[in-house]
């Protein structure tokens, strides 16, 4: 669905992005990562054809961009840092007046493409109040709905949760997730790691504009060989373990250990009550911090 070749881009002496090669395969749930000014929303701009590279090859849906991008951008929805919208204008209008924009048609089908798009991001019962008014998180819901207008086969979204609460993040993760299953292939950026944790299904890492890791999301979280254990029995259980606790946190207490079966059976034949018990896998948060390192985006005072 997206394949670059060592691409590049530089703005003068800065190099932006630094051959990159990505594959992200029809299907996917894509995750792509990395600090503040590592060049993710230069890459994904880069996709759609709204910043030519300097160097390096690009294909979204098997064809080249941007020579041929006004062929592939009927089947890509997106949105790319803010929504863009009139301000004056109501949602409703905004999205009619994007949807002419890009298919024409009758006037009935588009304003039930825009009925069903509102309706799929949680606006159906939007009013006529100006965008200017909206919330942020309203605002972001919109541009989503943009995006979805086109029912898209490669959906590309950069923080597409921005300013939305836990509700209105699960309500996009679970949107995304059945778009995915009826056969949309999905490419975000995002800095919510555990959000990514739970959509994605492959990852891809910058840092400094250059990709450090692409991966599925199962093999980066490797079990670390230690198992965590809640249980209001503390000291019996680390009495039991015989050395192989840790650390301890509150009622929750981490052990060295392969095999949460048999540390379950041991306890429980030793009287020790367990509240829950599972093996330990590294976070995404974890992986990414390992790759990347502090982050690009600091300006710590040198020391004198």
């Amino acid at each position: 669905m997206i394949v670059t070749r060592e691409l590049t881009k530089r703005f003068g002496s800065t190099l932006a992005v630094d051959a990159v090669s990505l594959d992200v395969r029809e299907g996917d749930r894509y995750g792509f990562l990395g600090p503040n000014g590592s060049g993710k929303t230069t890459l994904v701009r880069m996709l759609l054809g709204l910043v030519y590279a300097t160097s390096g090859e690009i294909e979204v849906l098997g064809k080249p961009v941007p020579k041929r991008v006004a062929e592939i951008l009927p089947e890509v929805g997106a949105l790319v840092e803010s929504p863009a919208a009139y301000p004056h204008l109501s949602g409703r209008r905004n999205l009619t007046l994007l949807d002419a924009a890009g298919r024409g048609g009758r006037r009935r089908d588009r304003g039930r493409r825009v009925g069903e798009a509102l309706d799929q991001v949680g606006l159906s019962g939007i009013d006529n109040r100006p965008v200017k008014a909206y919330s942020l998180g309203m605002r972001q819901r919109l541009g989503i709905a943009g995006a979805l207008l086109r029912k898209p086969r490669l959906l590309v979204l950069d923080e597409p949760t921005n300013g939305l609460d836990p509700q209105g993040i699960k309500e996009i993760r679970e949107l995304l997730l059945a778009l995915n299953a009826g056969g949309t292939t999905i490419f975000l950026s995002s800095h919510l790691l555990a959000e990514v944790e739970q959509l994605c299904t492959r990852v891809g890492i910058v840092d400094r504009g250059r990709l450090v890791l692409e991966d599925d999301v199962e093999n980066l979280r490797a079990l670390t060989g230690r198992v965590l254990l809640d249980t209001p029995d503390q000291d019996a259980a680390a009495a039991v373990l015989d050395g192989q606790l840790e650390s301890r946190d509150g009622e929750r207490l981490v052990i060295r250990h392969e095999d949460p079966a048999k540390l379950n059976a041991l306890l429980v034949e030793a009287g020790v009550r367990v509240v829950s018990i599972g093996a330990e896998r590294r976070s995404l948060e974890q992986v990414v911090l390992e790759v990347t390192g502090s982050g690009s985006d600091r300006f710590d005072r040198r020391p004198a």
